[in-house]
């Protein structure tokens, strides 16, 4: 069996226009072998040519596209994919931060397979309104048509990963909502929070709502409760501070149903803070199994 590994990683502000730090970042995820990479906060890594992006995908061993204001990226390795549709220009107004969308050929499942979208994203930091909105555009890439040999037209699958900067709706395993009153920072009490229909805030677990909705499901808790799963999958990516509170799940990676089946292993790979404020996701999918759902598309 091989296996392909999805990585995604905030990493906080590209290594805060240090050098090192930057490449360390891109090390360290190197080291993780990714085939698809969705990063955020990629900051000053479209000036000049793209010469900080050309040198993170040389590091990484990969191909890649940088959103528009470098808000996002995917890299993916050309051996096992390829591009056929990028959907990156022209995402606005909808999004404060763009996201990053590809559509990708997973050469092993051969010509005829549909191809998938990948799509990379942040949530605005600020707003649960602006982050209910954009969450509810993010699921459009979850019912994109595409013709077959055949002549019909079939829903592509769609995997997105990304800082949600907002909580999972949780179940049993998941990290406890926050009480907002331990959440010392009033500003950021506002910004993870929304008025619910009392008028009394609560933790904004919206987007997670919106996805879930739209028929996409949480890769992590899936992994977790599986069979053969763990429910380590449910670990914190982001610590717990004394203006933001406690620890929170709010990277998260979302798939369309079909691909669940070819999840076989999801983790949250701490990174120290001094390098970054959010911890990495690695999943792994079976290759063969991925190819056999791709073979298998569902009618639009």
């Amino acid at each position: 069996m091989s296996n392909l590994t999805l990585v995604c990683w905030n990493f906080e502000n590209n290594g805060n226009g240090n050098p090192q730090r930057r490449r360390s970042g891109d090390e360290l995820l190197h080291s993780l072998n990714p085939d698809i990479v969705f990063r955020q906060e990629v900051w000053d890594a479209g000036a000049n040519g793209k010469v900080v992006f050309n040198e993170q995908a040389r590091t990484l061993g990969l191909q890649g596209v940088l959103g528009e204001g470098s808000c996002t990226a995917l890299f993916y390795n050309p051996a096992k994919f390829s591009a056929v549709r990028d959907w990156t220009q022209n995402r606005a107004p909808h999004y404060v931060m763009l996201p990053t969308a590809l559509t990708l050929r997973h050469e092993a499942a051969g010509p005829e397979a549909l191809p998938f979208n990948a799509i990379s994203y942040h949530l605005n930091y600020a707003s649960a309104e602006q982050r209910l909105l954009e969450a509810e555009w993010l699921t459009t890439w979850a019912d994109k048509g595409w013709p077959t040999p055949d002549g019909r037209r079939h829903i592509l699958p769609a995997i997105y990963a990304g800082d949600n900067n907002s909580y999972p709706t949780g179940s049993r395993g998941d990290l406890p909502l926050p009480d907002l009153s331990t959440v010392k920072n009033q500003p950021h009490r506002l910004h993870r929070s929304y008025a619910g229909p009392s008028g009394e805030r609560v933790p904004d677990t919206r987007p997670d709502i919106v996805f879930r909705t739209a028929g996409l499901e949480d890769a992590a808790l899936y992994w977790a409760t599986a069979p053969h799963g763990n429910p380590a999958a449910l670990s914190r990516t982001a610590n717990a501070c004394d203006t933001h509170g406690p620890d929170s799940r709010v990277d998260r990676a979302y798939f369309t149903p079909e691909l669940l089946p070819a999840i076989t292993g999801f983790e949250v790979i701490e990174v120290d803070e001094d390098l970054s404020d959010h911890h990495i996701l690695r999943l792994t999918l079976d290759s063969d199994q991925t190819s056999d759902i791709l073979n298998q598309p569902v009618s639009a």
